[in-house]
């Protein structure tokens, strides 16, 4: 029986990114305590939208398909996953740019979205130990949340959670480019955090949306962030319905990784180097 090894490029590449996701987890030691304290927050996000919830649900048992547990669920759950996916790679992307650093970006013989998305990826495993977990099981003692609706539901949430962490990193790749062009894109970021925690389904389900509104979201991959993954887990997808969604997630990560490659190779035209 033959046995073939694996190509040395291919091997040599994923050593080359995996680096980088180790320096974005080792980087990140240095804010520990954002971390420890993020908890806190978290906990009171979702306190603050358990008693709005509370209180719109007094006089009904079920609104829009959730009762008062799986609303509670939802919330938590939303927030908690937000503490993985959530990056600032389009952040430091613009503080290169505007302290010149994006020039040694460019002289390196790397394939910069994919060292980007790695470096996020490493900031991601770390917070997933030091803020997801944690926060996790401070919410489930706090808080009537629910546990998934299977094994398989568990499994494919799970698989969703990554995909959705890759939608926004390729987004924020996206928004972070636009700083060559802009050179300042805090007012972009500040918008493009609340419209993505809006149209992902974080602050209130899609399904709670106008018909005609949520008509045009399914054509956009916001609500395959946070609405996607937590119907999942919550037992709302049933059967092929699962896969199709994971599929539909997957469709969307290569769309937007491609559309940023395009608006990479676009901006990078007109840069100026500012700052040394």
């Amino acid at each position: 029986m033959e046995f073939r090894t694996l190509d040395p490029n291919m091997l040599t590449w994923f050593k080359t990114y995996i680096e980088f996701a180790r320096v974005g987890f080792v980087n990140i030691l240095a804010y520990r305590l954002r971390y420890y304290t993020g908890v806190i927050t978290y906990l009171i996000n979702v306190t603050v939208y358990y008693f709005i919830w509370r209180a719109i649900f007094l006089n009904s048992d079920h609104i829009e398909g959730f009762n008062l547990k799986q609303m509670v669920t939802y919330v938590a759950l939303g927030w908690i996953i937000r503490s993985f996916y959530f990056s600032t790679i389009d952040q430091d992307m613009a503080n290169d740019v505007m302290e010149g650093k994006i020039s040694m970006t460019l002289i390196k013989p790397i394939h910069v979205q994919w060292s980007v998305i790695a470096q996020s990826l490493g900031e991601s495993c770390f917070r997933l130990f030091l803020l997801t977990a944690p926060a996790a099981v401070v919410i489930s003692l706090v808080f009537p949340v629910s546990g998934p609706s299977s094994g398989v539901h568990f499994i494919a949430f799970f698989i969703s959670t990554v995909l959705s962490f890759f939608i926004v990193a390729t987004i924020n790749f996206i928004f972070g480019t636009c700083a060559i062009r802009l050179k300042s894109i805090q007012g972009l970021l500040r918008a493009k955090y609340f419209l993505l925690e809006l149209f992902s389904g974080l602050l209130i389900p899609i399904s709670f949306f106008p018909r005609s509104f949520q008509r045009v979201l399914s054509y956009l991959p916001f609500q395959h962030i946070s609405f996607t993954p937590v119907l999942i887990y919550l037992g709302k997808v049933q059967g092929g319905k699962i896969f199709e969604l994971l599929a539909i997630q997957l469709f969307w990560a290569i769309v937007i990784f491609f559309l940023g490659e395009w608006w990479w190779a676009r901006s990078i035209r007109r840069l100026s180097i500012q700052g040394g």
